[in-house]
């Protein structure tokens, strides 16, 4: 299962840990895990395309984890997006996807 924890702070998005592998499909094969990328990995880059110094981010051999740097309006609603995507993913997939 993949488990994405959410760290607020004053309502504002702090930190994001997404840990784990979907175990939906083999992988290379998998689409939920390959969902869970493609949403995290272009809000990533989105975000630091508008602002270098809003977020940082580290990827380990088990997951990757987001630290959000910036309380800007754009930032915060970027990975607003990003959450509800996952949620949703959530939804459709819940022994796969765990959002906390």
């Amino acid at each position: 299962m993949i488990t994405i924890n959410i760290e607020k702070n004053n309502k504002k998005f702090k930190k994001i840990s997404i840990l784990g592998h979907a175990m939906y499909a083999d992988r290379g094969k998998d689409i939920v895990c390959s969902s869970v990328s493609s949403i995290v990995i272009t809000t990533v880059n989105g975000i630091l395309s508008l602002n270098k110094g809003s977020l940082s981010y580290m990827v380990g051999k088990k997951g990757m984890t987001i630290e959000v740097k910036s309380n800007d309006e754009t930032t915060q609603l970027l990975i607003h997006n990003m959450v509800n995507l996952l949620k949703d993913l959530e939804k459709q997939f819940p022994e796969n996807v765990e959002v906390k």
